[in-house]
């Protein structure tokens, strides 16, 4: 397998100008967040409010999209993204969710025009489904994390935020399938400190790395219904392994508390999946040198604000 780079997100950088956003950061002084400066990414802003658009951009203007449009499984975020994407480009969309998806993002879909299908307890069981209908239809598959163009696009926010911060030592990215922490390798490859975080109910990342090779592992939790992928893709192991990656894990606690830290203290509403990298940081699981400049990526807001209330 050829190893993507930064000359892919280059290039998808390019292919999705215009119709992505360029998010802002917000940087907080040593002791308001953790003991060493903090600069948050705040892709919660991006359209359909998670990164995920970046790669579904990509991914569709990477190529010619059949009559029967684009189809894809997903928690969630990656299904309202292909959505949004596939109703500025004019062509149809079909998305297959867990039963577990949060209520906020099937809404979402279907506001988009997108046809919702509900089946499974898990990412796996709909993306099983997905491919047993693809076949009936030959409608494009949009994969949520293990496809290059998906991958590449997913980089182009790391080569943007060190635009808007070159002083960044180590950047905290949270695991779910692969895509994200891909994309950060890609982009930035042996450039950076990275440090992945998954959280410990759906640790895709540290099992396969123990095993030298993706595996199915158990998925439950907070944070499942956007970082609950049953294993990690194959783009993004590979690059973790060549690049010498290790994961941090978090639990629900740990989320939930980042979570409401992020509301209460600097009026980021991020889901669990969002906050979980923050959770490696504001638990201690990571703790940065003094000399370290931490950026932490809030990678996904879809969540009711109802719940960040308590």
């Amino acid at each position: 397998m050829r190893l993507l780079n930064e000359h892919d997100v280059a290039e998808a950088a390019g292919r999705i100008e215009g119709r992505v956003r360029r998010t802002p950061i917000l940087a907080m002084a040593a002791g308001e967040a953790a003991a060493a400066p903090v600069v948050f990414k705040l892709e919660q802003l991006q359209h359909t409010g998670s990164f995920k658009p970046r790669g579904a951009f990509n991914t569709l203007l990477s190529g010619d999209v059949p009559a029967a449009g684009v189809i894809c499984a997903s928690g969630g975020n990656h299904g309202i993204a292909v959505a949004y994407a596939a109703r500025t480009l004019g062509v149809r969309c079909e998305v297959f969710l867990p039963l577990s998806s949060a209520p906020v993002k099937v809404q979402l879909l279907r506001a988009l025009g997108a046809a919702v299908r509900q089946i499974g307890s898990v990412y796996a069981e709909a993306f099983e489904a997905m491919e047993a209908r693809r076949a009936e239809t030959g409608a494009m598959v949009v994969h949520g994390y293990d496809q290059p163009a998906t991958v590449a696009g997913q980089g182009t926010l790391f080569r943007e935020w060190l635009e808007q911060d070159p002083d960044l030592t180590t950047l905290l990215v949270a695991v779910g399938g692969g895509g994200l922490i891909g994309g950060a390798l890609a982009a930035l490859g042996h450039g950076l400190k990275l440090v992945a975080v998954e959280p410990r109910r759906a640790p895709t990342l540290a099992e396969a790395l123990d095993a030298d090779a993706p595996v199915d592992v158990a998925v439950s939790g907070l944070a499942a219904d956007s970082l609950g992928a049953r294993r990690l893709g194959e783009i993004g192991f590979a690059l973790a392994r060549h690049h010498g990656l290790t994961s941090v894990t978090v639990g629900d606690d740990e989320i939930r508390a980042a979570q409401l830290w992020l509301w209460h203290h600097a009026r980021i509403a991020a889901e669990p999946g969002g906050a979980a990298a923050f959770a490696a940081l504001s638990s201690r699981a990571y703790r940065p040198g003094a000399d370290e400049r931490v950026g932490v990526l809030i990678c996904g807001g879809n969540t009711d604000p109802a719940t960040l209330a308590s």
